[in-house]
């Protein structure tokens, strides 16, 4: 993982690879990837923009079925219920790339629980 923060701006990305190595020969083999690149522009009142997709590559299934690559982005808000501080966003991706099961669109919704120091 890698981050820096320009004035309002954060971005990064954060990559990794597991595989198998070892275990029940029964079982399938597993070697997948996954890089997130993350944008964010932070607005007054604790409003922001974001654009957080993940990539994902299955390196065990056939050519056709490799990849999903979404594109897109969204907005988010920090708030408090009471003393608690909360973060909610939500952001929309299209799938440019994408295996045969999922769909063209994906929308996430996310609501995090923040306890700072």
């Amino acid at each position: 993982m890698a981050l820096t923060i320009q004035g309002p701006w954060l971005y990064g990305a954060l990559i990794n690879n597991v595989w198998s190595f070892a275990g029940d020969d029964d079982r399938d083999d597993v070697n997948a990837m996954l890089i997130q690149p993350f944008v964010n522009c932070n607005l007054p009142d604790g409003w922001y923009l974001v654009s957080s997709p993940i990539i994902t590559a299955n390196w065990e299934a056939d050519s056709d079925n490799t990849w999903l690559v979404p594109v897109g982005g969204g907005f988010g808000k920090i708030f408090r219920i009471g003393n608690q501080p909360m973060n909610a966003r939500m952001q929309a991706f299209y799938n440019v790339e994408k295996p045969a099961v999922v769909g063209d669109w994906t929308l996430r919704f996310e609501l995090q629980f923040l306890f700072p120091k």
